[in-house]
């Protein structure tokens, strides 16, 4: 009995794959047209791939997402770290340029200063609250600097003289210091020259003022100014500025000549030391100058 049961299921184990190769095999034959069966079984596994399917892809996008978030993160700070490279390469391109001309220019005026003795510097200090007024440079007296000696920008251009010396730095008063004992003799360059004083200097324009020119003389717009070399502080020649405009003092007496000046007084780096070497003096401007 055993034995009956057991080849009963033998049979029917053999039967059952028969037809399961059958079915697979019929239902790998190319037909336009889906048992019943078929569709059930097709739609059943559909459904269920679709309902893993849709949070799966969600899951892979997300990731997917974030590794492109963590891509464009770091492209990003490259990009950035790059753009910051560029930026202090500029800057430093810049600075060496202006430097590089500021030396030209510096090597130009040299020749043609050949009649002073001069001496380079480079400014090394200047305080915010008094930017207008005084500067600091690298030189004093170890390296031959006086009071009272001229400073002039690279293009040549007068700006100011030598205030305080220390052994190795000094301190020079500019031009645009707006105290009233700051005063240069200058004169106006024409077939006559005329002389005055540099008395003042207008923040709001930033021109210097020339006062005490005779009333009666041709001082027009684009005439040059320099120092006259009779105020025994600076020698003669020294570039002041260009005339812009004239108008007579408030009390009708003399003009007042308005100077744009030659030296750039707000954006210093370099400067030369003036020393006069001449000696002959008007005694009568020396005094009025320093009064």
């Amino acid at each position: 009995m055993p034995s009956f049961f057991s080849n009963k299921k033998l049979i029917i184990l053999l039967v059952s794959i028969i037809i399961l190769v059958a079915l697979i095999g019929y239902s790998l034959t190319d037909r336009e047209r889906v048992t019943g069966p078929e569709q059930v079984v097709r739609d059943a596994v559909g459904w269920v791939q679709t309902i893993f399917m849709k949070p799966a892809y969600a899951v892979a996008g997300f990731f997917e997402n974030v590794r492109d978030i963590h891509h464009v993160y770091e492209e990003n700070k490259l990009l950035k770290s790059r753009f910051e490279e560029y930026a202090q390469i500029s800057v430093e391109r810049n600075l060496l340029r202006n430097e590089n001309e500021n030396l030209k220019e510096m090597l130009e005026l040299e020749e043609s200063l050949h009649d002073y003795m001069i001496r380079t510097a480079v400014v090394i200090h200047r305080n915010p609250d008094r930017w207008s007024e005084y500067i600091g440079i690298n030189k004093g007296s170890e390296h031959g600097v006086e009071p009272n000696m001229g400073i002039v920008d690279s293009r040549g251009g007068l700006v100011g003289k030598v205030r305080q010396v220390s052994e190795f730095s000094s301190v020079v008063q500019l031009l645009s210091d707006n105290d009233r004992t700051n005063r240069v003799s200058a004169m106006v360059s024409m077939d006559e020259p005329e002389y005055g004083f540099i008395e003042g200097y207008d923040e709001e324009t930033g021109l210097l003022i020339l006062r005490k020119l005779d009333i009666e003389a041709e001082i027009e717009p684009g005439q040059m100014v320099t120092t006259s070399g009779k105020g025994g502080v600076y020698p003669s020649g020294l570039l002041i500025g260009e005339i812009v405009a004239v108008e007579p003092d408030e009390y009708g007496l003399t003009l007042n000549a308005y100077i744009e000046p030659t030296a750039d007084f707000y954006g210093l780096d370099y400067v030369y030391v003036i020393e006069r070497t001449s000696t002959t003096l008007d005694s009568s401007l020396l005094e009025e100058e320093e009064s």
